[in-house]
């Protein structure tokens, strides 16, 4: 991207100043021309961004415009057209949508599958972590550990997707009361996302921090599980704002676990 129109609001992004990476993002999509490859992009890192902001409505909203665009510029099939596909569900996620996108990542898991190269396979790598957080929303606990254990070993890379499906595989323990195995997960994913570059420690800000608090209060080690669901919610709250769905989780975690000291 160094270079091309997108280029700043990418940089924006990646730096985790979101208003401004999604301010950027939509003057460049206004500036280009009707089915604009550059256009489309920066539709999909508005998305993204909006997203990143709690607007998860907005953000499905863009998404559902750029995805027209990336089908007739780069094919059905081709992997940037499924990444989209796979990030538009992580917003339906956030609205609560959950078993559409169960089948959207199943569906974007399968046709990557079908696919060669290492975008593909990181990318169905990230489609089964979408479906895995959906299996855990759905209460399916024991099927998204299988899933998430299936997916770590097929990708043994120690990167980011590897950080979420560790995430997901701690949510899924922490669903079964298994907190002593969620809390081992939740260590080894902090160990993971120290060792991240930080541009790519952004997105997922608080995430280890609420999955540390879930499982200590399981543990019934109260004041630590408060102090880390209060780090989750004020570090999401800081990069995410109010309305972000890790950002609610983290308050209404820290909520309850208020709401149960004497």
């Amino acid at each position: 991207m160094t270079g091309t129109p997108v280029a700043e609001a990418k940089a924006l992004y990646e730096a985790g100043r979101y208003a401004e990476a999604e301010a950027e993002a939509r003057t460049v999509a206004r500036s280009r021309p009707h089915d604009d490859e550059y256009g489309a992009v920066a539709l999909n890192i508005a998305a993204l961004a909006t997203g990143a902001q709690g607007r998860h409505a907005e953000a499905l909203t863009t998404y559902d415009q750029a995805l027209p665009v990336f089908s007739r510029r780069f094919g059905a099939d081709h992997w940037l057209t499924l990444k989209l596909r796979s990030d538009r569900a992580q917003q339906m996620l956030s609205l609560g949508q959950y078993a559409e996108c169960e089948a959207e990542c199943a569906a974007v898991a399968e046709a990557a599958g079908r696919g060669t190269g290492v975008e593909m396979s990181f990318l169905a790598a990230a489609a089964r972590n979408g479906l895995v957080f959906a299996l855990n929303a759905q209460g399916r606990h024991q099927e998204a550990e299988t899933l998430a254990r299936e997916a770590l070993a097929a990708h043994p890379a120690r990167d980011r997707v590897s950080l979420v499906l560790r995430l997901g595989l701690a949510r899924s323990l922490n669903g079964q009361a298994r907190y002593e195995d969620a809390l081992t997960e939740a260590q080894d994913a902090d160990k993971l996302y120290r060792a991240l570059p930080e541009h790519q420690r952004h997105p997922d800000t608080g995430a280890v921090e609420l999955a540390f608090a879930t499982a200590l209060f399981g543990l019934h080690r109260v004041p630590d599980a408060r102090r880390q669901a209060a780090a989750a919610h004020d570090a999401c709250l800081a990069s995410f704002g109010p309305d972000h769905r890790r950002t609610v989780e983290a308050r209404t975690l820290l909520e309850h676990i208020d709401g149960t000291r004497p």
